[in-house]
């Protein structure tokens, strides 16, 4: 038995640093991470669910999370040949308190936001994550990852495409949806070091799995207290929310095995794919506006900066 899982395990990791596999899979994450947004608002439609109505927003991301956690649970049995091992005490504690913050904290504000913002918009946004977690490394990791001239000028792009896309009628969205998409942001960068150290302490799946069921649940039971509720199940919905569980555990496992077999710089260069995606999608699912200068502009100036800070440094790294 020992013996399969370990053999199982080297063709994986074989597979998954391998240069040319290691650059589609990363698009492919990319291209699932980047259907997200539109396709939550596209399940808000589906499930008559109204952008004020918080309440039942809370439901919709609570149920999507709890069914991913579910698949990542899969993704462990047909990847390890075996269920993964929970943590207990003192630790399983600490992975049920990065669920809450995590996921509850961070997709409370993040669906908000997806409710009030156009999904152009709502990406570009949220793509400043790149960027805050080039800054936040610089003082969390010291020497080990300083900024440089190539990071400090993607960060400078990043964030002037950022600006460029409030020009106008600030980005299709309110105030208050701008605001809780930059906390949502915040809280995903600052989650970054929290999630690394509890995954050296227990297994990585299992704290994804913790994660994601915790986070989820508290979203859904938080949501019925103040009345949430799927308005209209219908088949379509049904699908769609299966496809964003699907986003969750299916993202989580393949970014988490490329991260193991490969330098950083090889896979997040591609982050800005996730953005592409999304604004296309958007405007085909949503009949969002394409082609609005600011929007384009912006896509422009955060791809670049998006593609510098992750090559920067990637002549040092060593897999």
């Amino acid at each position: 038995m020992e013996k399969t899982t370990l053999s199982r395990a080297e063709k994986l990791d074989r597979i998954f640093g391998t240069p040319v596999y290691a650059v589609l899979l990363a698009i492919f994450c990319n291209v699932l991470w980047g259907s997200a947004f539109p396709f939550i608002k596209l399940g808000y439609r589906l499930f008559s669910i109204d952008s004020g109505n918080t309440a039942s927003i809370f439901c919709f991301a609570g149920i999507r999370f709890m069914l991913g956690s579910f698949l990542v649970l899969l993704g462990s049995v047909l990847l390890q040949n075996r269920l993964p091992k929970l943590p207990r005490g003192k630790v399983a504690a600490e992975c049920c308190a990065l669920g809450l913050w995590q996921t509850t904290t961070q997709y409370a504000f993040y669906y908000i936001a997806v409710a009030m913002l156009t999904g152009a918009f709502g990406g570009i946004l949220n793509s400043t994550q790149s960027f805050l977690g080039v800054i936040f490394a610089h003082f969390l990791y010291g020497n080990a990852d300083r900024m440089t001239p190539a990071k400090l000028l993607g960060c400078v792009l990043g964030f002037a495409g950022v600006l460029i896309g409030t020009l106008g009628n600030h980005g299709s969205g309110s105030s208050w949806g701008i605001f809780c998409m930059l906390l949502a942001t915040v809280i995903f960068t600052l989650s970054g070091p929290w999630n690394k150290a509890v995954t050296k302490k227990a297994d990585s799946f299992a704290v994804c799995f913790i994660n994601l069921f915790v986070g989820g649940a508290a979203l859904f039971v938080l949501g019925t207290a103040l009345g949430g509720h799927l308005g209209s199940v219908n088949p379509l919905g049904i699908l769609v929310l299966l496809y964003l569980a699907f986003i969750c555990g299916a993202g989580y496992v393949l970014w988490a095995l490329l991260m193991k077999n490969n330098p950083v710089s090889r896979i997040a260069i591609f982050g800005f794919v996730n953005l592409v995606v999304n604004v296309l999608l958007s405007a085909v699912l949503n009949g969002e506006p394409l082609f609005r200068w600011q929007y384009l502009a912006a896509l422009v100036f955060v791809c670049v900066g998006i593609w510098l800070v992750n090559k920067a440094p990637a002549q040092k790294e060593k897999v």
